[in-house]
């Protein structure tokens, strides 16, 4: 089952609408969903803060600022497919 990571932070306002639309997905994909709060990890906030929301599929960064649900769709996909070659 591909892995999504969301990486936010408090005070982002997308942050908020791509856990949203992260939690409508889970309802019609299966994918395990882990929630990364960067505040206060000065490696993490120093690899992300300008980029949030981040969204990663098995730790390849996919999506910046913006989920595209149909986008989103096909990467999750991708790495299903990419998990039954292996």
């Amino acid at each position: 089952m591909p892995k999504v990571t969301l990486y936010h932070a408090a005070d982002c306002h997308l942050c908020g609408r791509a856990r949203a639309q992260l939690a409508e997905l889970r309802g019609e994909e299966e994918f395990e969903l882990e929630e990364v709060d960067i505040t206060g990890d000065s490696e993490l906030e120093a690899r992300h803060r300008e980029w949030l929301p981040v969204v990663e599929i098995d730790g390849e960064r996919v999506f910046t600022y913006h989920v595209h649900p149909e986008a989103f769709r096909r990467k999750l996909a991708q790495a299903r497919g990419r998990a039954g070659t292996l």
